[in-house]
């Protein structure tokens, strides 16, 4: 994806367009009009088949010829979107990752190589507290920016 098409996408792609195209990205199956407008609690079908056809003229979504219900095209990452990572279903920030793989370091060098107070472990430990904060609290701050 060019530059340019990356900022069309995060200028046309806000608003209930996004939260529709979040849940489709999220639930990873072709979803019908009804199924969409329920998730997100829209007043009718006709406000989800709206966004669902804006989607599909900017080619993200497809309507399925059989059953009429719509599935990703292709995945944009814009937006939000960037910090997360998609395994199967489910979305997760990266940070998480670094956050889980920092802590199991972490607690590994506690329990193993730390057998004494002395300055350098003090240090090691101090260190490793900071950065374990510091990725937990952006997984968390991240988590909390996605639609719903």
């Amino acid at each position: 994806m060019s530059a340019g098409s990356e900022t069309e996408f995060d200028y046309v792609l806000r608003g209930k367009d996004w939260n529709v195209y979040w849940l489709l990205l999220r639930n990873g199956r072709p979803m019908s009009v009804r199924e969409v407008q329920r998730s997100l609690r829209f007043s009718s079908p006709s406000v989800a088949q709206h966004h669902l056809d804006h989607l599909r003229d900017i080619g993200l979504v497809q309507k399925q010829d059989v059953g009429g219900s719509y599935s990703l095209v292709s995945e944009v990452k814009i937006g939000v979107l960037r910090h997360f990572i998609k395994l199967g279903r489910l979305l997760f920030p990266r940070y998480f990752f670094y956050a889980v793989f920092s802590t199991a370091a972490y607690l590994t060098y506690l329990l193993l190589f730390v057998q004494g107070i002395s300055r350098e472990s003090l240090f090691v430990v101090l260190f490793g507290a900071m950065v374990l904060i510091i990725f937990w609290y952006e997984a968390a701050r991240v988590w909390s920016l996605k639609p719903f």
